[in-house]
């Protein structure tokens, strides 16, 4: 494929330094650079400084005659709270194929949240020697797609109490006439905006003058019943003090008071459909027919009823594309969106994905990570990401640890801030050998889509090659196409070149076509029930509200929407302390709600916290500046 020019070989040192020493010890390439080893003219990007650029969907027109490259999603067994390193072994496995393997790469990765990265969990670049960076750049503002959504998501909800504050106090027609006030000239006209809102209610007239004293308060009366109100505020910070507050206590707004609350910015329904928009009208339609609750009468309400609909598109009309970025090794990473892995779907944006499988073209690779264990992570980049986009993956990762597996065998609770049990740091054959079972059941699944399954066995200094061999013996068995051991935590792009070579290998390999695991056109109950039991379970039983939403999506007709499964991460069952392969398990579903925007109805197994608290010692206390150098430390 011709040698990258951007290319960079690390001096690797042990024990493996902080991650932001590592990150700041490497001079980034200017992003020009990056640019132009994908053969992206400058007319297809837009410079954010010197090390980041945002490229514009109009690539893609110049690009339709290309052909994809190899398409790799990475997911991983059921995690420990410390995590596996899938972002870590996403990063090093593209090093290790752009940097040793000289192929054309490109990583797709989420943009993380500034919440956790001064919360309890710190940065999403990866680590040691496979990062993205800037790493500080990475992990904070990076080009403000965050704040575009923050705004957009809270002028939407300022939309919402206002329009019912001034329809509490206002007759049909008092309403009619400030929404459709009258020119100098007298004539009446309609926002653009609200055609969308006329066409749902039938209405063909153009004229506000010709409506009936009836259509006058069909259109113009929305009555949102304020217990419905599914849309709240949100912010990009861990305050776990906004979790639930009541809004309307001023004496201007007349004692119009409601219970409400905050989610962090990335639980927005609007991440969601940023992630999974196919185009800027795709964006646009999408962010109109997003549902903030219903009527009164019973019927959806949407962000273009309210007339807002335009004007979140044109808050998000930069946020849409896509962040180019590079890696330690200088291999070029598109980061783009990042929702939730619950209540939403957990992947990087399908315009990134798109863009990058052209730029790498025929024999080229894109990489792109999938949050959580592959129960959920994977199974919403098939059966929802892959199916609004129409791509089709060749070959899906699963990440594997010796010390997740040890915790499936039936080890010791694992903790996050708390030092290991023995059981962790000293050979124990056995206990891996146990929890084998849970990487069995995911390649199990993840194959059923009919793509090629690679385990990477993430290695930690206290893994043996005993227990290591277990894993790819059991991994083998279990019908992975093959189980390779990864060192690029510790070695860059070199550590993984046999991760490399393996994913290459399966790539070429593949000849299945996708199998999704549900068709669209079964009843909301029925797709429930499927994915329910791919996790193991042999049944699922529904609470008296979540038949109650069931019953009420179905009846407004979005019972053809894909399913989001909102579980805990650390089982394949709803509890987290079943570890390894729970089977014969009933999946209480406690309530059912819909993204309808982005597309996806998701059921509630369990309580999930949409907003995080801060802990004890957060990691801001570690984070400050260098007034030397003006250098980020303490990010990790």
């Amino acid at each position: 494929m011709g040698s990258s020019k951007t290319i960079r070989r690390l001096e690797v040192v042990a024990p493996v330094p902080a991650d932001i020493d590592i990150a700041n010890s490497v001079e980034p390439l200017p992003i020009s650079a990056i640019a132009e080893d994908l053969n992206l003219d400058s007319k297809h990007y837009d410079l954010y400084g010197k090390y980041k650029a945002k490229v514009l969907l109009s690539v893609l027109d110049d690009l339709q005659g290309s052909e994809d490259g190899y398409y790799v999603v990475v997911g991983g067994i059921t995690p420990t709270p410390l995590g596996e390193g899938k972002s870590t072994t996403t990063v090093g496995l593209c090093q290790a194929l752009g940097a040793f393997l000289d192929k054309k790469v490109v990583t797709c990765l989420r943009q993380p949240s500034q919440g956790p990265t001064f919360g309890i969990k710190g940065g999403a670049a990866g680590g040691g020697y496979s990062q993205v960076i800037p790493m500080d750049e990475f992990n904070l503002h990076l080009t403000g797609d965050i704040h575009a959504i923050t705004a957009a998501n809270n002028l939407l909800a300022a939309a919402i109490d206002t329009r019912i504050f001034h329809e509490a106090s206002q007759s049909d027609k008092a309403l009619f006439n400030r929404l459709c006030p009258p020119n100098k000239e007298g004539k009446r006209t309609f926002a653009d905006a609200m055609f969308r809102r006329l066409k749902r209610l039938g209405i063909s007239k153009t004229n506000p003058d010709e409506l009936t004293p009836d259509e006058v308060k069909r259109f113009a009366r929305l009555d949102i019943d304020p217990n419905s109100i599914t849309w709240r505020r949100v912010m990009d910070v861990n305050d776990r003090f906004l979790r639930k507050i009541t809004i309307g206590q001023g004496p201007e707004e007349k004692g119009m008071v409601r219970e409400t609350g905050f989610d962090i910015s990335v639980a927005s329904e609007i991440m969601a459909v940023l992630a999974l928009t196919t185009s800027l009208s795709d964006m646009r339609e999408r962010l109109g027919r997003m549902v903030i609750g219903n009527s009164k009468a019973g019927e959806p309400i949407t962000a273009d009823d309210l007339g807002a609909g335009g004007a979140l598109t044109v808050l998000m009309k930069d946020a849409i594309n896509p962040t180019l970025m590079q890696t330690l090794e200088g291999t070029p990473v598109l980061v783009h969106a990042g929702p939730f892995a619950n209540i939403a779907h957990g992947n990087s944006s399908i315009v990134a994905d798109k863009i990058a499988l052209k730029a790498v073209g025929n024999g080229g690779f894109v990489v792109t990570e999938a949050g959580f264990g592959a129960d959920i992570g994977t199974e919403k980049f098939m059966n929802i990401k892959c199916r609004y986009s129409g791509l089709v993956p060749q070959c899906a990762v699963i990440v594997a640890t010796i010390r997740a597996l040890k915790m499936h065998g039936g080890g010791p609770e694992v903790v996050a801030g708390k030092p290991l049990d023995h059981a962790y740091l000293t050979e124990n054959v056995a206990l891996v050998e146990a929890g084998c079972v849970n990487l069995a059941r995911h390649i199990l699944n993840t194959k059923s889509y009919g793509v090629n399954v690679v385990v990477a066995i993430n290695k930690f200094a206290m893994d043996s090659e005993a227990e290591m061999n277990v894993v790819r013996s059991a991994a083998l068995a279990a019908g992975a196409f093959d189980a390779v051991v990864c060192t690029h935590h510790a070695h860059g792009g070199k550590g993984a070149v046999d991760l490399g070579i393996a994913v290459q290998r399966a790539c070429e390999n593949q000849t299945q076509p996708l199998k999704f695991l549900y068709p669209l056109d079964i009843s909301i109950k029925e797709k429930i029930e499927a994915i329910a039991k791919s996790y193991g379970a042999s049944g699922v039983e529904y609470s008296e509200q979540a038949e109650k939403q069931i019953e009420m999506y179905s009846r407004q007709g979005f019972s053809g929407l894909p399913i989001c499964m909102a579980k805990t991460q650390y089982s394949f069952s709803h509890i987290p302390s079943q570890k390894g392969a729970p089977a014969g398990f009933v999946l209480p579903i406690r309530d059912v709600r819909a993204s309808i925007g982005s597309g996806f109805i998701y059921p509630l197994v369990g309580t999930m916290s949409t907003m995080p608290g801060l802990p004890t010692r957060p990691c801001f206390f570690d984070i400050d500046i260098d007034i030397a150098t003006g250098k980020v430390r303490g990010l990790s």
